[in-house]
């Protein structure tokens, strides 16, 4: 297979067959993080983001005009699991670059710690994101903060770690999860509703909804006025 270099700095494509496929150049070549398959090529190791398994990696498949997320920026990343996409991210950011990597689950981010052993540009950070306060000790200002939190105040959340820690005229990338907002409403009325609160503080300079590789979910990426 051969791959080459994606218009977003630091991801890649290639193709299995008549399928595209996302890659990032591993920052741990051997480390296999989710079972994902790797691909040796010009003496690297390329992993392939599996993007059903990602929301960031979805959006890349409905093609994102705005990645928000280049190699040597600082990213805050809300939600990070077990470091699924996370691991992606501390590929396309590279040894010059940082993720702040928050999840409020102790189980997940138990997880997460054997992904930061072999990546020195991931701090895991066990707290609740609805605080940022809490954890302002911890976190500098960041080029991008990206959330994939499922709770009911999700874009208050994303508004007040953006307000906090993301730099002006960064980016903001929040995958909306409409049925942990209300599920008795239409996943398209949730997202105008989303949309209306993000852009009084922010602009918004993408939104794709992710259906089918992810239902009931949106994208939003947008800038730091």
């Amino acid at each position: 297979m051969q791959i080459k270099p994606h218009k977003f700095k630091g991801v890649y494509v290639g193709r299995k067959g008549k399928r595209e496929i996302f890659l990032t150049k591993s920052l741990a070549p051997g480390k296999n993080v989710y079972g994902e398959e790797t691909f040796r090529q010009g003496g690297a190791e390329y992993r392939e983001w599996n993007v059903q398994r990602s929301k960031l990696g979805a959006g890349l498949a409905k093609r994102v005009s705005q990645l928000g997320i280049w190699p040597g920026n600082k990213v805050l990343y809300l939600g990070a699991s077990t470091g699924t996409t996370v691991s992606h991210v501390s590929d396309i950011v590279g040894k010059e670059g940082f993720v702040f990597a928050l999840d409020f689950a102790p189980r997940t981010t138990r997880e997460l710690m054997y992904v930061c052993e072999d990546r020195p540009n991931i701090a895991p950070i066990i707290e609740d994101a609805n605080h940022p306060e809490r954890y302002a000790d911890k976190v500098c200002l960041v080029d991008c903060v990206f959330q994939d939190v499922a709770q009911r105040n999700q874009a208050e959340i994303f508004l007040k770690n953006c307000d906090m820690f993301l730099k002006k005229g960064g980016f903001g990338i929040l995958a909306v999860k409409a049925r942990s907002i209300d599920i008795t409403r239409p996943p398209k009325q949730v997202f105008k509703e989303i949309r209306a609160k993000l852009e009084k503080k922010m602009i918004i300079a993408e939104y794709k909804e992710l259906a089918p590789l992810e239902k009931d979910h949106c994208i939003f990426v947008c800038k730091k006025r």
